[in-house]
């Protein structure tokens, strides 16, 4: 079962890089009314976990520094 904390800091960490996920993943704001298609949304979920690859890495690698 995993630890409590260990969720808590891996809660924290998305939440404090998710302004930097959703720059470098670069996708669009859905317009008034209009909905994605589970297709869609899909494809941006593959974006969204890339970029939050990305952006962990980055931010790893700067802290390293």
């Amino acid at each position: 079962m995993p630890d409590p904390n260990d969720l808590q800091r891996n809660d924290k960490e998305f939440l404090e890089l998710l302004p930097l996920t959703l720059a470098l993943a670069g996708l669009p704001s859905s317009e008034t009314g209009k909905y994605y298609t589970q297709e869609q949304i899909e494809a941006r979920v593959f974006t969204i976990r890339h970029a939050y690859r990305a952006a962990r890495s980055v931010a790893r690698e700067c802290v390293a520094r």
